[in-house]
């Protein structure tokens, strides 16, 4: 029996990408202004400010909300190497056709399983706590997100600079790593379907046919 994926990756990421959304346009606090990370900081707010000013507009059509978070995904996130992180030792053993189908799947499931849940922003906001090295490259921001009710949730996102760029690469919420879960379950879906990737790649065909 071919494997599903699970859907508990589905609530925490949906949690985790929410609170990229809810974002607030506060201005940084001199403390944080003044911490190694600032840029880092000031992209996660400013990609919030963006992503709440497309949302917002709930008239805005469908099929135009989708392709403007796709651009703020790819915009925000490094998709194509957390893609190849969360496959592990599977990207190599794929097929370039194979990992071509992939990475295009990982990127839809994303963008289709929480397009239509985006523009539902309920109003959360969120407040940068702090900022710290994690490595030569990175940069860990450490963000609580409020809400209405409710205590707040930890979330801390691990950002990639490249040059003058930044990307997130992996977002830990109340510690737990999404990109290692998502590693988890995916690994979970091959080893059911006799270690195949193609297994891995049929369930997410399904899962984005559904979406669509």
């Amino acid at each position: 029996m071919a494997a599903t994926l699970p859907n508990m990756l589905t609530r925490r990421l949906f949690m985790t990408c929410a609170a990229l959304l809810a974002v607030s346009s506060r201005v940084a606090s001199p403390a944080f202004a003044q911490t190694a990370g600032q840029g880092a900081g000031a992209f996660i707010e400013r990609l919030g400010n963006q992503a709440i000013a497309t949302f917002a507009n709930k008239s805005t059509p469908k099929d135009q909300a989708q392709a403007r978070f796709r651009e703020l995904l790819n915009e925000g996130f490094d998709v194509p190497y957390i893609g190849r992180w969360v496959l592990g030792r599977y990207w190599n053993q794929a097929t370039p056709q194979q990992q071509e189908e992939y990475l295009t799947l990982f990127e839809r499931m994303v963008v289709d399983t929480y397009a239509n849940r985006f523009v539902e922003y309920s109003g959360e906001t969120f407040k940068v706590v702090n900022t710290r090295s994690a490595g030569e490259a990175d940069s860990m921001v450490t963000t609580q997100i409020v809400r209405p009710s409710g205590p707040p949730i930890n979330v801390d996102w691990r950002v990639r600079q490249r040059g003058d760029s930044y990307k997130i690469i992996d977002v830990m919420v109340e510690g737990v790593s999404m990109g290692v879960t998502q590693r988890q379950e995916f690994a979970s879906v091959i080893e059911q379907n006799g270690g195949r990737i193609d297994g891995l790649i049929r369930a997410l065909r399904q899962r984005t046919a559904r979406a669509g």
